[in-house]
């Protein structure tokens, strides 16, 4: 006779009929894990966003330690940035995964505050395991959650406490960076902020919405001190040119997308030589037609001759007679910077440009930096720069990787702002203010939904909680002392990461961008996904 589920070690195990009742688990092997029913995948689940959110947690801040990752390829990092912890990561768990999805769309789309994502989303859903396990029905979580969520868009507008004026001020960009780049690299902030403000504020076109971050450019350059950085108002090769050609003024730019040198054929064939005379004139013909090709391109004025391909030693030769640069640059990517720079158009033929076609820059040079040789596309008018290029020293390569993620999050919060200027207060005084307004609203909140509101609160506030653990306070009291500033009026404080308390954040500009108004995947969608797996949305 079968028998039914029995309770062994206060677990439920279930015994197999017609096998003289053995248990399930003495058929599998040691260091098994047997689990049955919707709850146990609920579990699994939420338990694997809660460790891929207790990873990226202590990296938190501007005190957040620094985590080492070994992706699939055997490459190191060394960095506290999540977005690149989570990306280099193998996340493998479909719910963990949808995690990671949500803190890389929070990287494209603004560029900072990934983190933040990965440990919300890892808390709110260890506040959801703790109703499961007091009896709550997931429908009601949801529901509670939802509401929680739709109250914090409407009350985030009360939120802001500063907006900028003018995108076009590097000092006013300066002060509003200066949070997003301390969080990244404590203490450089002084320093890094006006570069990159500079580096934005001078390429930002009449329209201010259409700012590119991919025009502003980082070139790693490594030896010296940070300290040693510095922007060139145009677009830097880390390569040297080909030829002898090092210096140009008053460029004109032509840019070859195809090998310089003749067309061929993709067959083979063979040539007959009879005579000396013969084989004397066998590559005249190809010199006379190479020759040609130059003497139109430089007919035009050209003479800076940039190649996306290889480039013949005939071509060269002729190109070094006609003294025109030749420089090669393999990466489309580089040519479109360049071309946007100049103006050329990137050519698929092998010959002279229209004058339409050609490119032009105020110098073009080759220096020397740190033994490194780097081509420098330079032009001087503010009104046709439309590529700057930080200059990034430092003494090691991780370190320059860890500068120039920063370096990027301050570009994608200054394109941020191009499209909303206001700023709210950092240092967690922002989570916290949403967290008692949600506290609050679960208070008159009726039904179960009142327990998963309350839930989102904690969560909230556990973003303040966390940058004062990492900062070596006492969290209980650092909390305490900060809802008790906030009663009292107190509203734009926030965790003091340099002694224990709290500070004004409006006061030492520690500002978070204004959240985009944009609504991605919602609760409901989310948990849902979470809690019911083979289930779509």
């Amino acid at each position: 006779m079968p028998l039914g589920p029995m309770e062994v070690g206060g677990k439920m195990t279930t015994m197999l009929g017609g096998t003289g009742g053995i248990a399930l688990t003495e058929l599998l092997k040691d260091g098994h894990k047997h689990f049955q029913g919707i709850d146990e995948a609920v579990a699994k689940n939420i338990e694997a966003c809660k460790k891929l959110s207790t990873i990226t947690r202590t990296s938190i801040g501007p005190n957040g330690m620094n985590k080492m990752v070994v992706n699939h390829l055997g490459k190191l990092f060394v960095t506290n940035d999540a977005a690149t912890i989570v990306k280099e990561m193998e996340v493998i768990h479909p719910a963990a995964k949808l995690v990671a999805l949500a803190s890389q769309t929070q990287k494209e789309e603004i560029g900072d505050t990934t983190n933040l994502v990965v440990v919300l989303a890892g808390t709110l859903l260890e506040g959801a395991e703790a109703l499961l396990r007091q009896g709550l029905p997931i429908a009601d979580i949801i529901a509670g959650y939802t509401k929680a969520y739709r109250a914090c868009l409407t009350h985030i507008d009360s939120l802001s406490v500063k907006s900028i004026e003018n995108i076009r001020s590097e000092e006013e960009v300066s002060n509003a960076l200066r949070a997003t780049v301390c969080s990244k690299q404590n203490g450089l902030e002084d320093f890094l902020c006006p570069l990159i403000a500079k580096a934005c504020v001078q390429i930002v076109p009449k329209e201010a919405s259409q700012f590119n971050v991919d025009n502003v450019r980082v070139a790693k350059i490594q030896g010296m001190s940070v300290y040693d950085s510095f922007l060139v108002k145009g677009f830097v090769l880390t390569r040297d040119s080909e030829g002898t050609i090092k210096h140009v003024t008053d460029a004109k730019i032509v840019v070859f997308g195809t090998e310089v040198d003749l067309s061929a054929t993709e067959t083979k064939g063979n040539v007959l030589i009879k005579n000396a005379e013969e084989l004397m004139n066998y590559s005249k013909s190809e010199e006379e037609a190479i020759e040609k090709i130059v003497q139109e391109i430089a007919a035009t004025g050209v003479n800076v001759l940039v190649a996306q391909s290889t480039i013949s030693e005939m071509s060269l030769h002729f190109l070094e007679r006609a003294k025109i640069m030749v420089i090669k640059c393999p990466s489309k990517f580089e040519i479109a910077r360049l071309c946007k720079l100049s103006g050329a158009t990137s050519l698929a033929r092998f010959g002279a440009p229209l004058p339409e076609e050609i490119g032009k820059a105020d110098r073009v040079s080759v220096d020397e930096l740190g033994g490194q040789p780097c081509t420098t596309f330079v032009r001087d008018s503010l009104e046709q720069t439309k590529v700057s290029t930080i200059i990034l020293r430092a003494s090691t390569s991780n370190h320059l990787d860890d500068l120039s993620r920063a370096i990027d999050n301050g570009v994608n919060i200054y394109k941020q702002m191009t499209k909303d200027s206001r700023f709210v207060a950092g240092g967690g005084a922002c989570e916290l203010r949403m967290a008692a307004h949600l506290k609050e609203m679960g208070g008159k909140t009726p039904g179960l939904e009142q327990y998963a509101i309350k839930k989102y609160a904690e969560a909230l506030e556990t973003i303040p909680r966390t940058l004062a653990e990492n900062a070596g306070q006492d969290t209980t009291s650092t909390i305490s002392n900060l809802y008790a500033d906030h009663t009292a009026g107190k509203l734009n404080h926030g965790i003091n990461i340099d002694s224990p308390g709290t500070r004004d954040m409006l006061e030492v500009l520690c500002l978070r961008c204004f959240p985009p108004p944009s609504k991605p995947v919602s609760p409901r969608q989310a948990f849902s996904i979470i809690w019911y797996p083979r289930r779509k949305p």
